[in-house]
C-alpha cells in the first residue's frame, strides 16, 4: 500500500466539502485591502500566541521575581528583547486593526440583521482584547504597570452593585499582591485566550453562514462581476498582507524596542501615570468627571455599542432616510478622538 493510499484511508478528507469551501465567492470590494481588515487582528493574535509562549519559558509570575524575569528577557536572553518587542507591538497593531475594522462595519452599516449577532461577537472580541492588553502590561510589574493595576481595580470597584466583589475578585483580595499577579497571569495566558478563541470561532462561523456583505460603489458597472474566488485570489491577497504587516511589525520592534521602567514600588506613586494609548479616552474621561460618572460613562457606551444594531433600527423607524445613526457615529468618533488627543498632549 502506497503512502497516499494509506493516508487517504487513515485520514479521509471530504474533497467535495473542501472544493465548496475553497470556491466560496468573495464580494468584489474585498479586493481593496482596506475593506478586509478583519484578518489583521487574527494574524496578530497568532503572533501574540507564538511570542507569548516563548516569553512564558522565562517569565516568573511572582512579585519578587516577575520584574527580574522580564529584565532577564530584555537584557540577557538571546533575542529576548526582540520577542518581547514583537509581543508588545503586535498587541498594539491588533487593537488598532480591530478599531478600524469596527469603524468600517459601523459606517457601512453591515451590522444589520441577519449580521446583528455577529456584530455582538465583534464587540465582545474587542473588549476581550482590551482586557488582554491590560493584563499583559500589568505582568511586567514595573512602576507603571503596578499603578495601572491599582487604578484599574479601583475603577472596577466603583462599578454599581458588583463593584466591591469585582475588585476583590480581580485582585484576589483587598490589596494588590501575589494573588493579583497570579490571577492576572491566569487571565492573560489561560482564560482570555480561551474566550478569544471561542469568540473568533463564533465570529468566523457566522461570517461563513451569512456570507460577507456586498457593498455598492459609485461608478461600478452593473455588468461587472460581483465576486471572485476565495482560492487562490483572496488567499494570495491575504498572504501578501500578512507579509507586509510582519515586515512592519519586525521594523517597529527593531527601531522602537520595548523599554523597561523602574520596578514596582507600592510606597512611591509616580508623578505621571498613563495607561496604554487605547485607554487614553477613558483615562481622560475619568480626569474630567468624578469616579461614579467616570465608570458609568464607559459602561453605558459599551451597552450602546453592543446593542447598536437594534438602536439603529429604532432610529430608522422614527426618522427614516435621515441617517441618524451615521451622524451619531461621527459625533461619537470625534469625541473619542478629542479625548485621545487631549490625553496625548496633556502634562
Amino acid at each position: 500500500m502506497g503512502l497516499a493510499s494509506w493516508l487517504k484511508r487513515s485520514f479521509p478528507v471530504d474533497q467535495e466539502a473542501l472544493i465548496r469551501l475553497t470556491a466560496e465567492p468573495i464580494p468584489n470590494h474585498l479586493k481593496r485591502w482596506w475593506w478586509a481588515l478583519g484578518g489583521t487582528p487574527l494574524y496578530m493574535f497568532v503572533v501574540q500566541v507564538i511570542t507569548g509562549l516563548m516569553l512564558i519559558f522565562y517569565y516568573v509570575p511572582e512579585t519578587e521575581s516577575a520584574y527580574k524575569s522580564i529584565e532577564y528577557i530584555t537584557y540577557q536572553a538571546d533575542f529576548g528583547w526582540l520577542i518581547r518587542s514583537m509581543h508588545r507591538w503586535s498587541s498594539n497593531i491588533m487593537i488598532a486593526a480591530l478599531l478600524l475594522h469596527m469603524m468600517r462595519v459601523f459606517f457601512t452599516r453591515t451590522y444589520k440583521p441577519p449580521r446583528d449577532i455577529n456584530w455582538m461577537f465583534g464587540v465582545t472580541l474587542f473588549l476581550l482584547t482590551l482586557f488582554f492588553g491590560f493584563t499583559g502590561y500589568s505582568l511586567v510589574y514595573e512602576q507603571m504597570s503596578y499603578w495601572a493595576m491599582k487604578v484599574g481595580t479601583g475603577i472596577a470597584g466603583a462599578t454599581p452593585i458588583i463593584g466591591p466583589w469585582l475588585a476583590d475578585f480581580i485582585r484576589g483580595g483587598s490589596d494588590i499582591g501575589q494573588n493579583t499577579l497570579t490571577r492576572f497571569f491566569l487571565f492573560h495566558t489561560v482564560l482570555l485566550p480561551l474566550l478569544i478563541v471561542m469568540a473568533i470561532g463564533g465570529h468566523l462561523y457566522l461570517i461563513r453562514a451569512h456570507g460577507v456583505s456586498e457593498l455598492k460603489f459609485e461608478g461600478e458597472k452593473e455588468t461587472e462581476k460581483k465576486t471572485f474566488p476565495l482560492w487562490p485570489d483572496h488567499i494570495f491577497t491575504e498572504l501578501i498582507m500578512v507579509s507586509i504587516i510582519m515586515i512592519m511589525l519586525v521594523t517597529l520592534s527593531l527601531l522602537f524596542p520595548v523599554e523597561l521602567g523602574e520596578p514596582a514600588n507600592p510606597n512611591v506613586t509616580p508623578l505621571h501615570i498613563k495607561p496604554e494609548w487605547y485607554f487614553f479616552p477613558v483615562f481622560r474621561w475619568l480626569k474630567v468627571t468624578n469616579l461614579t460618572i467616570g465608570v458609568l460613562g464607559p459602561l453605558v457606551f459599551i451597552m450602546i455599542l453592543f446593542f447598536w444594531p437594534y438602536i439603529d433600527k429604532f432610529f430608522d423607524k422614527i426618522w427614516p432616510d435621515k441617517e441618524v445613526g451615521f451622524w451619531i457615529g461621527v459625533a461619537g468618533m470625534l469625541t473619542i478622538n478629542a479625548f485621545l488627543v487631549w490625553e496625548i498632549f496633556a502634562h
